[in-house]
């Protein structure tokens, strides 16, 4: 059995991570899910949360919302709507995402408008948590 896996994770726009990882741990629809080395081949759709990998015994995040997960072999190809690197992200302005989110459902207008902001604060308070556990972690900046 193999002792890492390759980790790829694409966006529409570009190539986010691209690395030999000793575990990978995502957030699917239905629950966090993780892979090690040697996984069965396992295809999931990703929820709006931290994806986090280790390597080297350090642990790094990556917020992700939407798109799938593929294990394939010893490689897990991750297709995200979004997805930014922990120390990507700009904690200001999630904070300012939250606090618009947290208006915007306070005013219990439609209901389309209502799953849009939980959506948009669900997301705000995701990337949040993620750069904040990538601080905790000593992980918040890598090449």
């Amino acid at each position: 059995m193999a002792k890492e896996l390759r980790l790829e994770i694409v966006t529409p726009d570009r190539l986010v991570v691209s690395s030999d990882v000793e575990y990978v741990g995502a957030p699917g629809v239905l629950g966090e899910f993780g892979v090690l080395p040697g996984h069965v081949p396992f295809l999931s759709a990703l929820g709006i949360g931290n994806l986090h990998y280790n390597v080297g015994g350090k642990t790094y995040y990556v917020f992700v919302s939407g798109g799938f997960a593929e294990v394939s072999g010893d490689k897990v190809t991750v297709l995200a709507e979004v997805a930014e690197r922990a120390e990507e992200i700009d904690m200001e302005r999630a904070r300012r995402a939250e606090e618009r989110a947290r208006q915007r459902i306070t005013k219990q207008q439609e209901a389309l408008d209502n799953a849009r902001a939980t959506a948009a604060l669900q997301r705000a308070m995701a990337r949040m948590s993620c750069r904040t556990a990538a601080q905790s972690a000593g992980t918040s900046s890598r090449a």
